[in-house]
């Protein structure tokens, strides 16, 4: 892969800044952090494209995931490698500790996208995020430093909570791509069928389904806000950024009548900001 490509992924992250429920604090923070950030999200989003996206010269997605792996394990190893968004996390990973595990596990969960395409039970889809979500903001507390058990519990509920809402808001277009991430058990419990997730609007059962849906990610989002207060400095800012991006997206899936089939629900800027403010003024209460 070219230069170009790594210049693609960044331009992709800065065009997602808007549209993505993690980089809501992006654009206010200082530039040392903002480029690692950057970095860590191009990464991601080259994994999620490898595992999503048809990419020019890309035929087999797993080999290349399987590629991405190894040039990042020779990162960690010392080796040069040729790679150019991995190249371009080498100062990020050397200047914030980040964890090899947690770039690995994004790795995996394209890995699984692959070959799982449906999940029985919450849990089960519970279990898939701990790959494609939590290690984000594990990474992101490298980021900033701010790193710690009780932490990372916290985030993971976060970054659960995030992805669950994303799926929300993508069940459509996730469908045309063969995959649903609405739960089986869930879906027999409201009475919803396959079929009902192809409609151009949703019916009244699966409007049922995903606001029981909305208001457990809802319930995941609060579990983890006590990270916000546990924080300091540019990293509460940002943490409280990430989270409002997921209160104020439930809200406008409420206010879409919790149907996200004629057009995916995103929060306007200032519905986004009240809810980034409330998150910063009660964490410094």
């Amino acid at each position: 892969m070219s230069q170009r490509t790594a210049v693609a992924a960044l331009r992709r992250v800065e065009q997602a800044r808007t549209r993505e429920n993690f980089p809501v604090a992006l654009r206010v923070l200082p530039g040392r952090y903002r480029r690692h950030l950057l970095a860590v999200y191009a990464y991601a989003r080259q994994i999620d494209d490898i595992g999503d996206e048809p990419l020019p010269g890309i035929a087999d997605r797993l080999a290349a995931l399987d590629d991405i792996e190894a040039q990042l394990r020779s990162l960690y190893a010392g080796r040069e490698v040729s790679h150019p968004v991995v190249r371009a996390l080498a100062p990020t990973v050397a200047g914030c500790r980040l964890p090899l595990d947690a770039l690995v596990r994004l790795i995996e969960a394209n890995r699984v996208d692959q070959r799982v395409t449906r999940y029985a039970t919450f849990d089960q889809l519970v279990e898939y995020c701990t790959l494609s979500a939590n290690p984000v903001g594990e990474l992101v507390l490298h980021v900033f430093g701010q790193v710690g058990e009780a932490r990372i519990a916290l985030s993971d509920r976060i970054c659960t909570a995030l992805q669950l809402v994303e799926h929300l808001q993508d069940i459509a277009e996730d469908h045309r791509r063969g995959r649903v991430y609405l739960p089986a058990e869930d879906m027999d419990r409201f009475d919803v069928t396959e079929d009902d997730l192809a409609r151009p609007s949703a019916n009244r059962q699966l409007r049922d389904l995903i606001e029981f849906e909305a208001e457990r990610a809802r319930a995941w989002l609060d579990a983890g806000a006590p990270l916000v207060s546990a924080l300091h400095g540019w990293a509460r800012l940002a943490v409280s950024g990430y989270l409002a991006g997921g209160r104020a997206t439930l809200d406008a899936l409420a206010v879409a009548g919790h149907d996200p089939l004629p057009a995916t629900v995103r929060p306007g800027r200032r519905r986004t900001l009240h809810r980034w403010l409330a998150a910063t003024v009660r964490s410094a209460g």
